[in-house]
């Protein structure tokens, strides 16, 4: 594999997408640690050495924006209303009509439903980080801080906080499609797993200083390590369905008479319904924040839904990713789509009749496929987090089964298009 990255150096085409990707991965994580205008820097530091970090209500925002959040920096919110709103663009194509006609027209609808998701990003960043601003006005970011991260909180100054935190989401965008467009992998991915790799170090110096650090810190490895390992193999696991196409005459032509297969990943969802399910279980966190914490209906939701530690919030937190696995699925692939795609092209499954059986026969083989991709995904969720509860070493470390998927996900990904190219030159890839 070190052979393999040397030889992708040593082309120069391939060297410059790489130099191209890491400087801009270098410049995000800059980004990440220049303070907002009208936030005092010196009190947001002393505010992080006082408070733990255990806000449940933006620790997701947090996780992606690779701590930047906490910094109130420029790039606070980072990819997350980019994330968002790409997901909100997806639901959407089952409601309105007419960006699933877009979808179906190939590039130039896609090209459209793009500006839309960038017009919607720009939209939600504008609302989050009015959200955070509140929230770090209310003293509700750091629980235990005494001074304030806002001094001065005219509304001059909240508006041109606002319009910076806006435009460093901005930014993040441009910089992803840069990255996608001039470097190599996707732009929006590799600026999540550089987020989120970022404070990997720092957590794992905060295992190994603290009570019992050494033994902690080996088992949060191991852990981490077989967890890691099952990500990858169910990962690269796929169902294929195997298609063959009838013969035809085009003009003097023959064309079709081929087999190939339908690559069906047993977690197709991805990380969706593990990120829904933070979303939404933090919704009662949030609740409890604003609520008068006297009653007893505020206490109850507290200790059961709102704490990571909870024997309820993990059963929740377990259907949630459940239900959104199965939920996404039937969203993301459409066996009707495909069977009618197969049908136009002359293809067919052995033993199947195109058209509705075949359609019919892909639903099923969705539905038993998802079932354990769901159970998979649900368990790499939960065992890291399980793990940090009994060795007691916190639950907002970056080492959750969220971002072991992305790291995972996103670095196989790359590795697998640096292949490619090397391949496309005659060279011997990473994966053997």
């Amino acid at each position: 594999m070190l052979s393999a990255f040397v030889r992708a150096f040593r082309t120069p085409d391939l060297r410059r997408k790489l130099l191209f990707t890491v400087g801009i991965m270098v410049v995000f994580r800059v980004g990440s640690f220049v303070p907002t205008p009208g936030v005092s820097y010196t009190n947001v530091q002393a505010c992080i050495a006082q408070s733990s970090d255990s806000n449940t209500l933006l620790g997701l925002v947090n996780l992606f924006s690779g701590g930047a959040l906490l910094q109130l920096s420029v790039f606070a919110l980072g990819i997350m209303p980019y994330i968002t709103a790409s997901i909100i663009v997806q639901l959407l194509r089952v409601v309105i009509p007419h960006f699933e006609a877009l979808h179906q027209e190939g590039q130039s609808g896609t090209a459209t439903l793009t500006q839309y998701t960038r017009y919607l990003t720009i939209g939600l960043a504008v609302l989050q980080s009015t959200t955070v601003i509140t929230v770090a006005r209310s003293g509700n970011l750091f629980q235990n801080c005494s001074v304030q991260v806002i001094p001065n909180d005219t509304p001059m100054t909240i508006a041109i906080m606002v319009l910076t935190m806006t435009a460093g989401t901005g930014l993040i965008m441009w910089l992803g499609e840069l990255i996608t467009e001039h470097g190599v992998g996707n732009g929006m991915s590799l600026l999540i797993f550089t987020s989120i790799a970022a404070r990997f170090p720092t957590a794992l110096w905060s295992i190994a200083g603290g009570a019992g650090g050494a033994g902690k810190f080996v088992i949060v490895m191991a852990v981490v390590i077989i967890v890691v390992a099952l990500v990858v193999f169910v990962e690269q696991s796929q169902r294929r369905v195997p298609v063959q196409y009838a013969k035809r005459m085009v003009g003097r032509r023959m064309y079709g008479g081929t087999s190939t297969y339908i690559p069906i990943k047993i977690n197709i969802a991805g990380v969706i319904p593990v990120i829904f399910a933070s979303s939404l279980l933090a919704v009662p966190g949030l609740i409890a924040q604003f609520a008068d914490k006297t009653q007893g209906w505020v206490v109850w939701l507290t200790n059961n839904v709102a704490t990571p530690s909870a024997p309820l919030h993990l059963v929740l937190y377990s259907l949630l990713i459940i239900f959104f696995c199965y939920f996404y699925t039937a969203i993301t692939f459409n066996p009707d789509e495909v069977a009618d795609n197969m049908k136009k092209y002359g293809g067919f499954i052995p033993g199947i009749r195109a058209g509705r059986p075949t359609a019919e026969y892909l639903d099923y083989v969705i539905s038993r496929i998802t079932a354990p991709g769901s159970i998979y995904l649900a368990l790499v969720a939960l065992i890291p987090t399980i793990t940090f509860i009994l060795l007691g070493v916190g639950t907002n470390i970056p080492f959750g089964g969220a971002s072991i998927l992305i790291v995972v996900g996103v670095g196989l990904d790359t590795v697998k298009q640096i292949e490619s190219q090397l391949q496309q030159r005659h060279y011997e890839g990473f994966l053997r």
